[in-house]
């Protein structure tokens, strides 16, 4: 069995799972963001239920709207703390980071479990060997009611990747070719699976940043085989992880094969995840605003990619650098070492741990006309701000580079 079809099986105690299958499931966890959390509990009530299922397995987390910049935002964190109480819900993290990343970050999503979640991105679980996938409101309304929903098992893409990757060359660059090379719906309902050398050598922030992108090529889920370096991160035990391997003979629909020496720095054109291009073959492309944030890559280790680069240097005149840690412990962990002491000083302004830039919302929203290079997941049109804007995704790496430069730079 594949990865997905191993995990399926584990749900549901079947000996085998297979691609196509309809099965009933039910999640290990489940997790509400700010924004659907109205819904949600409309279509419970109107479903006629009254209790959730089990409270300790339900995750409400205000990451969108925080901190609040509409009137009807304060709305939804009432519903939500309402919700919460009503039904001995204790995990409700008001403030404390993303979704995807407290999700992670604070065991609710571990090796071999059944994720579901409000958001596309809930895919990034994928990379701590957790078949996580979002799904819609009425979906998540009937699973609070009852524990289980259905699934029909996703047929898998491999993807594997030997060698080491070139200097300056990292996972967003790694993600955005391969979203390249499959098209934005070239993965439809399937499942890409992760595997090879190249891919064995990355910390769990680099798996964590592909997974999250899997959905940029339609794909269900984006999963990694759980290692020693998942067992350190999610503390489990070894025995857990030695349950989910590779298998002999594993049904796949597509394998694509990648040298990783081959990868070089790239970057997502206006306003499609799929439009990459090398970034030696971009002519010189001004820029009015820079973001390094994010489920994607507003990691310590991404802000730690642009602290070596801004250290001691100065961010372009007239431009603008956010910064916004993807949870309060990553915030917590960069000011104890130093690193926003560096970007603030090279410039940059540094907000509190949420989505902010990457969903339009509160911090720094662009105008018609404006440029921005963002470290985030999705360049939609209008996703930032104005439609007239131009959004272009790369790695911190790049961002760094481009905001001391002012273009869209590597070095």
């Amino acid at each position: 069995m594949t990865l997905a079809e191993q995990i399926i099986a584990r749900n549901t105690s079947a000996y085998e799972a297979k691609a196509g299958d309809i099965v009933m499931v039910q999640p290990d966890n489940v997790m509400i963001h700010d924004i659907f959390i109205p819904f949600v509990v409309r279509k419970f009530q109107e479903m006629g239920f009254s209790r959730v299922w089990n409270p300790e397995k339900v995750v409400i987390i205000y990451d969108h709207l925080v901190p609040a910049s509409k009137i009807e935002d304060i709305r939804h964190f009432k519903i939500g703390e309402n919700f919460a109480r009503e039904q001995n819900i204790t995990r409700l993290h008001k403030s404390d980071g993303v979704c995807h990343q407290l999700m992670c970050e604070k065991g609710y999503a571990l090796p071999g479990q059944l994720v579901f979640g409000t958001d596309s991105h809930t895919v990034t679980y994928g990379a701590l060997g957790v078949f996580a996938t979002g799904l819609g409101y009425t979906d998540m309304a009937a699973i609070l009611g009852t524990g289980e929903t259905w699934i029909k098992i996703p047929e898998t893409i491999l993807v594997q990747i030997d060698g080491r990757l070139p200097k300056d060359v990292y996972a967003k660059d790694v993600i955005l070719q391969i979203i390249s090379d499959l098209k934005a719906d070239g993965a439809t309902y399937q499942a890409l699976e992760f595997v090879g050398s190249a891919v064995d050598e990355m910390s769990v922030s680099s798996r964590l940043t592909l997974s999250n992108m899997a959905i940029e090529a339609g794909a269900k889920a984006g999963l990694f085989y759980p290692d020693e370096k998942t067992r350190s991160y999610c503390n489990v035990s070894s025995e857990l992880i030695s349950r989910f391997s590779k298998q002999e003979n594993s049904r796949y629909k597509k394998i694509l094969y990648y040298r990783a020496e081959a990868f070089v720095p790239v970057v997502a054109l206006p306003s499609n995840v799929d439009k990459v291009k090398p970034i030696s073959e971009l002519g010189r492309i001004e820029l009015d605003q820079v973001f390094i944030g994010s489920c994607t890559n507003g990691r310590l280790e991404d802000l730690q990619i642009a602290a070596e680069i801004l250290k001691g240097k100065k961010i372009k005149d007239g431009l603008k650098l956010i910064v916004t840690p993807a949870s309060r412990d990553i915030y917590q962990k960069a000011a104890q070492n130093g690193l926003l002491n560096i970007l603030a000083e090279a410039g940059a302004i540094i907000t509190h741990p949420g989505c902010g830039l990457c969903c339009g919302r509160s911090g720094g929203i662009v105008c018609d006309g404006e440029r921005v290079l963002a470290t985030n997941n999705r360049n939609f049109i209008g996703r930032m701000g104005s439609p007239n804007a131009e959004i272009y995704l790369s790695s911190p790496a790049i961002a760094a580079y481009s905001a001391i430069n002012g273009v869209i730079s590597n070095h």
